[in-house]
């Protein structure tokens, strides 16, 4: 190598760091002006002169903020707080208008009835949150003296926010004057770490033991339900009375339709699903009427009755939902609007609940993986169930044709369709029995209807192994 030549490499090696410095600094936006420790320890000064600096440990070690986990992280804990806690100014129905408040307080709190006492609660399946309990009263709670047939406990647990999904309006002499509902009331339960009944709150799950007819049944006044209706106070109680705990008929404020093809009042009501495992899942109810945030804005304008914002021309359709027409339920205006803007929150937090694990010992792990051949292979469920979300990615939905059943619950639905449900989670619900009403009793029940149905040819051992399988996910 000449001396020339040797003396020119500095030079250029000058020129390539001046040019790569320019470069790096010939965008002047604030995306352009990124840290020394971004650009290789090249920055700028503010007429875009190149200087060198050395990055400090710290400057490398600084954690980069991720606005879409913030905004994520941010969803979740408003939507956790939507979801067990917000009414969405559902008061003015739940107790102005049913005056429900009325039968918790009794006559002896100026009410009607006996009241509700916390054992009375319990047996229609609502449940306490432990944590929102002082430790004064968990203490007793474990000691057994706390009066489980007083009203004046139920009122002390709905002062403190603890009946998952009741919340009691007090006034300033603490008496209840009013009372709403949430979400969390029938797809949230406890653990019963305390007592049966009382726990941690386990959002997602579906409360199979709330009986809801029961509870509106308690209302004094259900001139609201038999005007929308049309028919009289003795026949609405009666059908109320008739769902049974875990189910509701959240269509019945839409065509009316009371009772099942066989006459009853469960075979027209839904079991309550979970509302966990459905991140990836299309359609969040039994006959897929939308998604979940579109359940999420239904349920909280007409099941609810809270003041919001809903819209579906579906049902102006007075052919398939006479009293949703009639009502004006295909377009729904509150102002003040109290739910719209919670959708995103509360959607985000629902999809980020995962399906629980099954327990350790729930299930046979070696018939759980001969299981899974068969259910991947002769027995078909994959065809549909598809892993890891065991439903369609699309289009989830067929007709009670193509699964061997009714058409009862879906022909009320826009699509007349029923979803291919997913299972993870399956173990969490397997009170009430399968599909959308409950027909089936057992996992194994379901095994031999599809058996029959599609001509399958499964032996014994194989439904076992897949029911075993089932109680996996």
């Amino acid at each position: 190598m000449t001396s020339k030549l040797r003396s020119s490499i500095p030079l250029l090696t000058l020129a390539l760091v001046a040019s790569v410095a320019l470069l790096h600094c010939s965008d002047d936006t604030p995306a352009g002006r990124a840290s020394a420790s971004e650009r290789g320890g090249v920055s700028c000064d503010v007429d875009g002169s190149a200087r060198a600096e050395t990055s400090t440990a710290a400057d490398a070690a600084a954690p980069v903020a991720d606005p879409i986990a913030q905004y994520a992280t941010q969803l979740i804990d408003e939507g956790r707080k939507t979801f067990r806690h917000d009414t969405f100014g559902d008061e003015a129905f739940w107790g102005d208008t049913l005056k429900l408040h009325r039968a918790i307080n009794g006559t002896a709190k100026g009410g009607v009835g006996a009241g509700v006492s916390p054992k009375t609660a319990l047996g229609v399946g609502l449940k306490v949150d432990s944590d929102a309990l002082p430790a004064s009263v968990i203490d007793l709670l474990k000691q057994g003296k706390v009066d489980l047939d007083s009203v004046e406990t139920t009122l002390t647990l709905l002062q403190a926010n603890a009946v998952v999904g009741l919340t009691g309006v007090f006034d300033a002499k603490k008496t209840l004057v009013s009372m709403g509902i949430q979400c969390s009331l029938c797809h949230s339960t406890v653990d019963d770490s305390l007592a049966p009944g009382i726990g941690r709150r386990l959002d997602g799950w579906a409360n199979r033991d709330l009986d809801i007819g029961k509870i509106i049944e308690l209302s004094p006044d259900l001139s609201a339900v038999t005007s929308l209706l049309g028919v009289a106070d003795a026949t609405v109680r009666t059908v109320l009375k008739g769902w049974g705990p875990g189910h509701f008929n959240a269509q019945l404020f839409l065509d009316g339709k009371a009772l099942g093809p066989d006459g009853g009042a469960a075979e027209a009501a839904a079991l309550i699903p979970p509302a966990f495992g459905l991140a990836g899942v299309n359609l969040a109810t039994y006959t897929g009427f939308g998604s979940t945030t579109y359940w999420n804005a239904f349920v909280a304008n007409l099941e609810m009755h809270g003041k919001g914002t809903f819209v579906d021309a579906r049902l102006a359709d007075a052919s398939q939902f006479p009293v949703a027409a009639a009502a004006g339920f295909a377009n729904v205006r509150s102002v003040p609007d109290l739910i719209t803007s919670k959708l995103p929150a509360l959607q985000v937090y629902q999809l980020a609940i995962p399906a629980p694990a099954p327990p350790m010992g729930s299930f046979d792990v070696t018939a759980a993986a001969r299981g899974k051949t068969a259910f991947e292979g002769p027995a078909r469920c994959a065809s549909c169930h598809v892993a890891p979300l065991f439903t369609e990615p699309g289009w989830n939905m067929h007709s009670g044709m193509e699964i061997g059943i009714d058409t009862f619950q879906s022909d009320r639905s826009p699509e007349k369709r029923y979803r291919t449900a997913p299972l993870r989670g399956l173990w969490t619900h397997q009170k009430g029995g399968f599909y959308h009403d409950g027909r089936f009793a057992t996992l194994a029940d379901v095994l031999n209807h599809y058996d029959r149905t599609l001509s399958l040819g499964l032996t014994d051992a194989q439904k076992k192994d897949v029911v075993e399988y089932l109680k996996s996910l």
